[in-house]
């Protein structure tokens, strides 16, 4: 994907909770990525904690508890892991499929019986 379209993409975000939990895993996996000589002692460094423990939360908070952040912040213990960054993609798990159903698209359903509509 080109810079150019990440940029497009970003814009698009039309709830200012997703903008702001983007910047914010973005931010944290370029710190841990940039600095990680600093951070390369894995689950034993205490900046890398602390710095895990506040996205955690403020993820949570913009977004409310998901699954996906638990694998994130447990990925986090295994040193050189956090080259991946991990909270970038729990966060694009968790607001993917949420501007799609603001934006009006539809639901694609796999064949079967008709379920259940949702509330």
């Amino acid at each position: 994907m080109s810079l150019t379209r990440w940029f497009d993409d970003f814009r698009s975000l039309q709830r200012p909770e997703h903008k702001a939990a983007w910047t914010i895993a973005i931010a944290a996996d370029a710190l841990q990525m940039v600095l990680f000589p600093l951070f390369a002692e894995g689950g034993v460094s205490p900046a890398d904690t602390a710095l895990d423990v506040v996205v955690a939360l403020l993820l949570t908070k913009l977004l409310g508890w998901h699954w996906a952040f638990l694998p994130s912040f447990a990925t986090k213990l295994v040193p050189g892991i956090d080259l991946f960054p991990t909270w970038t993609a729990a966060v694009f798990f968790v607001t993917r499929g949420e501007e799609k159903e603001q934006n009006g698209e539809p639901e694609i359903l796999p064949p079967g019986p008709t379920p259940t509509p949702h509330a």
